[in-house]
């Protein structure tokens, strides 16, 4: 049970930044099928400035602004640009999924990893997972306790009462992408010298959808959300536990196992998205 618990938490551990990130953004107005990519370029970045340094500060806060400029492209796709969010997001997954290998094959010899870190270069999982934990608390009273998330919320809602009280609609939504993207990327460089000691290829392996997942089935506020994340963490980490398992003889089919998290995704989503609702204005340009 304790191992269980455990797994749990590191393996949500990437989806809580990612999604309380794109909660954020989406809180603003703003859709964020981006996530992935985001969690990729700062995975990448964070794993490349730790070999060179062997510093996991200075990594994290390289991936951090790398995540952050991605964020600002999509910013400045949707808010200058007026481009629809969901070609910009699934245009940047694409950016992010291409310049890594590219970049690793460049400077490593290798289109499918970066070179291992020793474990002194590594952060540390126990501060992240912590880190982790506080956020969602963050994130609400920022939401819901301060001035700035009034905007943000009226960003989402009602970006017309925003726009005639004088404030830009743009630069709120603008702001709250790059601190999104911040958000995210600390799940990223997690993944990859946390969690991992390297960066592979595809490694985030649709993180950045589930995250998604988690802010929709939180209904878009911000603790709700971060039990979602946990909950797809459990069920990451759930098949590991069961393989291998037998109870009188007998064991479940690795298939079937590998199942659980689908069957239980499917379940939460026929009994809870239906009664939830987006930001007004999410997506509007």
């Amino acid at each position: 049970m304790i191992e269980l618990i455990q797994s749990s938490l590191r393996l949500s551990t990437p989806l809580v930044f990612a999604a309380l990130g794109g909660l954020l953004c989406e809180r603003a107005g703003v859709a964020t099928i981006c996530l992935e990519g985001v969690l990729l370029i700062s995975a990448f970045t964070a794993a490349t400035v730790d070999v060179f340094t062997s510093s996991p500060l200075t990594s994290i806060l390289v991936g951090m602004i790398a995540g952050s400029a991605f964020m600002g492209l999509h910013a400045l796709l949707t808010q200058k640009a007026k481009a629809d969010h969901i070609i910009s997001g699934v245009a940047i997954n694409i950016l992010a999924a291409g310049l890594p290998p590219l970049l690793s094959q460049a400077w490593f010899g290798s289109s499918t990893n970066t070179p291992s870190v020793p474990s002194n270069a590594r952060l540390s999982e126990p501060a992240i997972i912590a880190a982790a934990l506080i956020l969602p608390l963050a994130m609400h009273y920022l939401i819901y306790r301060t001035s700035f998330g009034l905007r943000l919320r009226s960003a989402g809602d009602g970006p017309e009462a925003l726009q005639t009280s004088g404030i830009s609609v743009g630069r709120v939504r603008t702001l709250a992408l790059l601190l999104g993207g911040a958000l995210t990327s600390l799940g990223g460089s997690y993944l990859s010298i946390g969690h991992s000691s390297q960066f592979l290829r595809d490694m985030t392996a649709g993180s950045g959808f589930i995250a998604l997942a988690a802010i929709i089935f939180g209904k878009w506020r911000p603790i709700p959300v971060f039990l979602a994340s946990l909950f797809f963490g459990f069920t990451e980490a759930l098949p590991m536990i069961l393989q291998g398992v037998t109870w009188r003889g007998l064991s479940l089919p690795v298939q079937w196992i590998q199942a659980i998290p689908y069957v239980l995704t499917l379940g939460i989503l026929v009994t809870t998205v239906g009664s939830a609702r987006p930001p007004r204005a999410i997506g509007s340009k």
